[in-house]
């Protein structure tokens, strides 16, 4: 199977469409990504979980936006918080609070890519945070989120590589 139609099968299956087809550039082949940084950062520049503060997803239920005022460095990001204590937090255990696959798409480093992870689509379970591409790809996601998992931890140790 080529490269250009399992691209175009995921694309299907996440209901993309035609439209979005054309915006392929937003998902990658694990080929495409070698040496790219663990943490998505491209919806704010150097910054992970497009600048919202990943702790408010477990102490308020939902996606907080940051402060510049308060950071803190992991992983090569920058990460902002709403507040210093969940800055705090945050630095006492980021491997709690940071989105699994560095905030890209879990349902993507499912089926075997990588592609942009945003704020607004976001399940934590088993106490850990995952993000996907859109609401709709979440919601396939949700189909299946251990066999999900399962299949993401296997793939993201080579989708980086």
């Amino acid at each position: 199977m080529s490269v250009a139609t399992t691209r175009r099968q995921f694309i299907a299956m996440c209901g993309f469409g035609a439209a979005a087809f054309v915006a392929a550039p937003l998902i990658r082949m694990p080929e495409a990504q070698a040496g790219a940084p663990r943490v998505f950062t491209g919806l704010v520049d150097g910054t992970g979980a497009g600048g919202f503060d990943v702790v408010a997803y477990f102490t308020q239920g939902g996606p907080v936006e940051g402060s510049t005022d308060f950071t803190a460095e992991h992983d090569g990001a920058q990460w902002r918080f709403a507040s210093a204590a969940n800055r705090d937090l945050f630095v006492a255990n980021p491997a709690k609070y940071a989105p699994q696959y560095g905030g890209h798409c879990a349902y993507a480093a499912a089926k075997g890519y990588v592609a942009k992870g945003v704020p607004e689509a976001w399940t934590v379970h088993d106490d850990k945070l995952y993000l996907n591409f859109s609401k709709s790809v979440r919601t396939l996601w949700l189909q299946d989120v251990p066999g999900n998992i399962a299949a993401g931890d296997k793939n993201w140790p080579t989708l980086l590589a």
